[in-house]
């Protein structure tokens, strides 16, 4: 198994303009030197974190996925951020994974944050997502998830754990930073994996700060990258080898606990 070469961006966002973030991106993209396998980019990476889903949504294969698409074949790269989408008359809090060939898979955030109303904006996702790339499994989440532990719990399927790697993307608030920073440790050391969280910086249009803190941690809790309160290019090299001596060392998903989880309502 290949080491896994990952990039995020952690940058401010325009607010309700898509065209200037997919501009912005591309050029960050472009200017980072750095030959890399993963692209990371913040939730809702085209508008901000809004609830204004009837102006600012978009249906599936459209402008984001095509520029996705683009980004993912002119890198090399698998892309990964969440969006606004529209289907079946329902918007979605949706990521994609969207790989060099112009495949894409899609998860749609599970935890909608009902403290700004996204439970009454959003249609909630139902199913978790695991893609693999270059030897790797990852499970992709968005933002509020991190607090549920159970839903991104690592499991054992033939004989071997679920993913390598979990992928948080953000827009979490200043005010509870201190949490982020210790649910991304805790979501590495209990699931024996790599964790990344990709938040974005500035304030948006309804007078939210962000101060970022994006990070790349190791299975112990490690701190392997991480930028604070600008807007930066982090690059950061995974190890197969090491995440599999870890785990062959310290085999502690082999007494965790087994459970079913419940589909949405």
């Amino acid at each position: 198994m290949q080491d896994l070469k990952i990039t995020l961006f952690q940058n401010d966002l325009h607010w309700h303009q898509p065209d200037a973030n997919l501009a912005m991106f591309e050029e960050k993209i472009w200017a980072n030197s750095n030959d890399t396998d993963i692209i990371v980019l913040p939730e809702m990476f085209t508008t901000g974190f809004t609830m204004d889903a009837a102006e600012l949504a978009e249906p599936m294969r459209t402008r984001t996925f095509k520029w996705m698409q683009l980004q993912a074949k002119q890198t090399g790269s698998a892309i990964f951020g969440s969006y606004i989408v529209k289907e079946n008359g329902h918007y979605f809090n949706r990521l994609l994974g969207v790989k060099p060939d112009g495949s894409c898979v899609a998860y749609d955030k599970r935890h909608l944050f009902r403290m700004a109303g996204e439970h009454e904006t959003y249609r909630q996702g139902v199913d978790r997502l695991i893609v693999s790339w270059k030897g790797w499994n990852i499970c992709p989440q968005i933002c509020y998830d991190l607090r549920f532990p159970v839903w991104s719990r690592n499991k054992i399927k033939q004989g071997a754990l679920d993913f390598d790697l979990l992928i948080y993307v953000a827009n979490w608030p200043a005010p509870r930073i201190g949490a982020w920073d210790i649910l991304l440790k805790a979501r590495a050391i209990e699931n024996s994996c790599y964790c990344i969280g990709v938040n974005r910086v500035g304030k948006d249009g309804n007078g939210i700060e962000y101060q970022g803190h994006s990070a790349v941690i190791d299975p112990r809790g490690t701190i392997l990258g991480f930028e604070e309160n600008r807007e930066a290019a982090l690059n950061v090299t995974l190890r197969k080898d090491e995440l599999d001596q870890y785990r062959m060392k310290f085999p502690v998903h082999l007494d965790a606990d087994d459970f079913t989880i419940q589909p949405a309502d």
